[in-house]
């Protein structure tokens, strides 16, 4: 695998770890249920020292097939402070907000085809309890497979810093800190997935290619940004795909313009709100001010479980990684 991104391909290069035993492959079915189970399941019981997020163990990351998602503590706990909701500003419609990304779509190019190559980035929440300790540690993935179905996945930890440094600085800096924190080697026809072929770039394609990871067939905007979610796992897709992607969620109809603001690295983005049908959690899509591409996602607790409180960002996930947005 030669990754795009120079950092990670660095870091790969400089790392020798040992080989993960191959003991589990997710099909749709089970992406699907790990992102209800992340919507709606009580989180497990305190523990004296926990790390919270997808990245936990290397079953997870295999279960999320190229990296995990960070779970952070609510704001105001009192073992540390974490990153604030990002403030977004500004009063665009979805309408307009749609538009904006399909003329910035049709101007960019890249890539031509779908990729069977992802690269993301993501934190997860550490706290030593006893010694009221916690730490934010970034990740940085990339997972690449082929039509043999063989492929690698390989998620790297950054360099950890103190949460409160996150509240004050929104654009929390991605530096490799080249230690691999899990690495697993498919070997070919091992891969699972429910699209194997190039998807088309065609209305009736790109729905195909969402209900193949689980859309239903009268789906909200929450559903078709979870099937988004788990394509983006695996591929990684033209501009017209993201455009007919937006388009979905746009018709799905519920889902809320929030105007601009600027991502966790540095990047200046849209936001789209999408709320569970539940009620339970928010997720607001993030969308390139410069490409129009959807290049984030993060999700919001909405209601108190007695748990986690009602404001605090669980889930965080960025897409379209290059080299200035990690150095």
């Amino acid at each position: 695998m030669t990754p795009d991104n120079a950092v990670l391909e660095r870091a790969l290069t400089d790392a020798d770890p040992a080989r993960t035993p191959r003991d589990a492959h997710p099909d749709a079915r089970a992406i699907a249920t790990r992102d209800r189970i992340i919507r709606s399941s009580r989180a497990p019981e305190r523990r004296r020292a926990r790390t919270f997020g997808w990245a936990a163990g290397l079953t997870a990351v295999v279960a999320s097939t190229a990296l995990a998602i960070g779970v952070l503590m609510p704001q105001g706990a009192a073992v540390a402070g974490t990153p604030a909701p990002l403030s977004f500003e500004g009063s665009a419609s979805l309408a307009e907000t749609v538009a904006t990304a399909d003329a910035d779509l049709s101007v960019f190019s890249e890539p031509v085809t779908p990729m069977r190559t992802v690269r993301t980035a993501s934190w997860s929440f550490s706290v030593d309890v006893d010694a009221g300790h916690a730490e934010v540690v970034p990740q940085l993935a990339t997972f690449a497979w082929s039509e043999d179905l063989s492929g690698e996945s390989v998620v790297i930890n950054g360099v950890a810093y103190d949460p409160g440094d996150a509240v004050a600085n929104q654009n929390a800096e991605v530096v490799s800190s080249g230690e691999v924190a899990a690495r697993i080697v498919y070997a070919p026809g091992e891969f699972e997935t429910p699209v194997v072929a190039i998807p088309g770039e065609s209305s009736s394609d790109v729905r195909a290619l969402l209900e193949a990871f689980g859309l239903p067939s009268d789906p909200t905007a929450f559903d078709v940004m979870t099937s988004i979610t788990s394509v983006f796992g695996q591929w990684t897709l033209t501009n017209a795909q993201h455009a007919e992607l937006l388009a979905l969620l746009e018709e799905a109809g519920g889902a809320q313009a929030l105007g601009t603001s600027t991502d966790r690295l540095g990047r200046p983005v849209a936001g789209i709100r999408v709320i569970a049908p539940d009620g339970v959690v928010s997720d607001d899509v993030l969308v390139s001010l410069d490409t129009g591409r959807i290049v984030g996602v993060e999700r919001t607790v909405l209601v108190d479980d007695g748990i986690v409180a009602p404001g605090s960002i669980t889930d965080y996930r960025m897409w379209d990684l290059d080299e200035e947005m990690v150095e």
